[in-house]
């Protein structure tokens, strides 16, 4: 007489599709193979997206044009993630492609993967939901929702906020849980953070808004969504206090910026080795870092980041290791680089998308 369970199926059913799935994970594994070159690995970013064009790109004060140019839509991102998906990308960290040795320099790390597919990191900038961007089609902050994980708030006419997924971080978590393979050891992306508005949509910053029992508040909202996005594959990054233009900064103005973010930001996000320059402004042209370069010695020796990464829209990657350290070119995923695109100005995009099948038709 064979056991059978509650609903009615034999035990013997369940040995054999376990059996099944144990063959084809250690087939998988047989056929994975080290990503051939280390310095061929693309970054792409974004910003928080657009949840009503109809808003968005009518907004006053002049920002629609900017809106149109720097960010994506909710529905131009979502067919470029399938597409991403589809060409074989797998979302991978930066952390994951190079690790400092004991000698102190920073050394490539094989990244396994299945025949067909390739690591693709991925960043998003300024997810503060700043405040002038109040009314304008965006989310208003993230949140953690039960067992949805994290999502984002939008404010309805009549005052209702909805929470949904129409932002980066909560449209990737879904993504990933129906697709495991889109990720690797399961990274997802890197949050790019300012301060100077606070951080994930909470007015968390001491030196804007005070030190105060409503922005302690603050500051512990925004640390449960951080410790919730850690927790599922998110990594964060500096992006300066004050989103400033490194480049043309003094090393007097960098280091108080970078004591604002320190004592601002990184209580709530954890210490992080990413900085992602806002702007893209680097702080050296395709020479490698050197400690003789001031900013350098002060962004790597002092302050920790291992991890760089400019705005090189121009080829599908780049990489280059320095004194102790990574630096990425990210391609920007915006208006822009769409409009190159359409325009025959640019093929980088079509690496990962059409980029013109799915473009939003909202931007006509």
């Amino acid at each position: 007489m064979r056991l059978r369970r509650g609903d009615g199926r034999a035990e013997g059913s369940d040995l054999k599709e376990a059996d099944a799935e144990r063959r084809a994970i250690n087939d998988a594994k047989a056929k994975a193979k080290p990503f051939a070159d280390t310095t061929q690995i693309s970054h792409v970013f974004y910003h928080s997206l657009v949840v009503d064009p109809a808003l968005a790109f009518h907004a006053g004060q002049g920002k629609a044009q900017g809106y149109k140019d720097y960010m994506v839509t909710k529905r131009e991102f979502v067919a470029q993630l399938n597409s991403m998906y589809a060409k074989g990308y797998v979302l991978v960290h930066p952390q994951r492609i190079a690790k400092r040795g004991a000698d102190g320099q920073m050394h490539p790390v094989p990244i396994v993967l299945p025949a067909g597919k390739k690591p693709l990191a991925l960043s998003v900038d300024d997810v503060s939901y700043y405040e002038y961007m109040a009314g304008d089609g965006f989310a208003t902050s993230l949140v953690v929702d039960g067992s949805k994980g994290v999502r984002r708030t939008y404010p309805e006419k009549g005052g209702k906020v909805r929470k949904g997924a129409d932002d980066v971080v909560p449209i990737v978590d879904d993504f990933v849980r129906g697709r495991p393979d889109f990720s690797y050891r399961g990274d997802k992306g890197t949050i790019a953070l300012t301060g100077y508005n606070g951080v994930l949509g909470y007015r968390s910053s001491y030196a804007a808004y005070g030190h105060s029992a409503k922005t302690d508040a603050e500051r512990t909202k925004a640390r449960t969504v951080v410790n919730a996005m850690k927790a599922t594959g998110w990594n964060f990054a500096s992006h300066s206090y004050g989103h400033i233009n490194i480049t043309k900064a003094s090393l007097a103005a960098i280091t108080a910026d970078a004591a604002r973010w320190d004592a601002d930001v990184k209580p709530i996000v954890g210490p992080t080795k990413e900085i992602i320059f806002a702007f893209g402004a680097d702080i050296s042209d395709t020479t490698p870092y050197s400690m003789r370069n001031p900013k350098y010695a002060f962004l790597h020796g002092v302050e920790g980041f291992d991890y760089f990464a400019n705005v090189d829209g121009s080829r599908s990657s780049w990489i280059q290791f320095s004194q102790g350290s990574m630096r990425q070119g990210r391609i920007n995923i915006d208006g822009i680089a769409l409009d190159a695109a359409r325009d025959g100005k640019s093929s980088v995009l079509s690496n990962f998308f059409d980029p013109v099948a799915t473009r939003d038709p909202a931007r006509r």
